[in-house]
Formats: C-alpha cells, structure tokens, sequence
C-alpha cells in the first residue's frame, strides 16, 4: 500500500498542531499587586499645605475679580461702554494672575509627584510588588472590582513620603 503525500501533509500537520499544545509551557512566577490611595499621599506629603495656601489665595483674589465680571455680565446688553472696557481688563487681569499662581503651584506639585513616585517605588520594591495600581482610579474604572485590604500600601508609602 502506497501512502500518498497528500494524505500524510494535512495528518502532519495537525500532529504537529497537537503536540504543540500539549507540550508543557514555561510557568511565570506570580505577579504581586498592590493598591495605593494616591490622593492620600498626595496630601500627605509636607508640601501640600503650601499648595493649599496659595490656592486659597488664588480663590480669595481672583473669586473677587471673579464677582466684578460676573455684575458686568449680568447687565448684558445694558452695560456701558465703560463698564465693557473695565470686563475686559478684569478679564486680562484674571488670566495673568492665575498664571501667575499656576507658576508658583506647579513646581510644587511636580516636586510632590516625585517624591510619592519615589517613596511608591521604594515600598513596592522592597515588598515584592511588580505592580501597583491607584485604588481610585481602578475602582471606578471597573478595571478591578475586589482587593483583598492587604493588598493596601497607602500606609506604608505615607510613612515613606519625604
């Protein structure tokens, strides 16, 4: 009896098909997650108080520009030209003063992102973890819908924050 090769390629190939998927795979180590509360350390850090000072500030001086707009605003179509003038003014003014206290929050904030990354890093490392997401974020994004509170390094980062 002849075998012909037409018979024997496809048999080959699905032989060759199965034993790749029985063939055992490599196992991976396990991955260890962990969560943080990111606004918590945020907050934590000794810098936060001096970003809150300045915001609220910003929110006392510019709420009060704010205000004079808005009375403007409200006439309309009835405010004086004079009045239409003082907006815009209030409005320029508002503008470069928020970015006036943009500059003085911003590298503060940048410094206080640092040093959460950092302390973060230094906890999940030296506890094993090769991930570690934002509690918040992953709860409301459904991404995770149950962790264990073990799982929470928020106090053990905080006591790191520098």
């Amino acid at each position: 009896m002849k075998i012909s090769s037409k018979l024997v390629a496809p048999v080959a190939l699905a032989a060759a098909f199965g034993l790749g998927m029985v063939a055992p795979h490599a196992q991976t180590t396990p991955q260890k997650v962990a969560f943080v509360d990111v606004s918590k350390l945020l907050t934590a850090h000794p810098n936060d108080k001096a970003i809150k000072d300045i915001q609220a500030k910003a929110e006392a001086e510019l709420g009060a520009i704010d205000k004079q707009i808005k009375a403007i605003d409200a006439k309309g179509a009835n405010a004086t030209a004079a009045e239409k003038q003082t907006r815009d003014t209030l409005v320029k003014t508002i503008q470069a003063k928020a970015a006036d206290y943009d500059k003085q929050i911003d590298p503060k904030v940048t410094q206080i992102e640092q040093a959460v990354d950092k302390a973060v890093n230094a906890v999940a490392k030296s506890n094993g973890y090769s991930i570690v997401m934002d509690k918040g974020v992953a709860a409301k994004s459904g991404l995770v819908i149950y962790a264990d509170d073990s799982t929470d390094l928020t106090s053990a980062v905080v006591k790191n924050i520098k």
